[in-house]
């Protein structure tokens, strides 16, 4: 299946879910602390499904940042010429 099948599988189950707390909310009210966490939950799981189905419509924008490759040797010493070791000061300098 495509992403866009699976999608659409998804935002289907998720009406039926939706349907079922519905449901569910009728018969046991909505004013209990479980039930509205319920709905709360079913709300933010539409909310992760648009989100998704957006992300997959615009895959160019989802690529992958370049990776940098960092070698393995020394840096020259004459790079830090002038430089403070950090919390100890400078080199001919006692630290306070």
């Amino acid at each position: 299946m495509s992403v866009h099948d699976e999608l659409s599988s998804v935002q289907r189950c998720l009406d039926d879910l939706t349907r079922s707390v519905g449901r569910l909310e009728q018969q046991l009210g909505s004013g209990g602390l479980d039930m509205r966490r319920v709905r709360t939950d079913t709300e933010h799981l539409r909310e992760s499904i648009g989100i998704l189905r957006a992300a997959a419509a615009s895959p160019a924008t989802t690529k992958r940042p370049e990776l940098v490759t960092i070698p393995d040797t020394p840096y020259d010493d004459s790079l830090w010429i002038d430089t403070d070791d950090e919390g100890l000061g400078a080199r001919d300098r006692r630290a306070p």
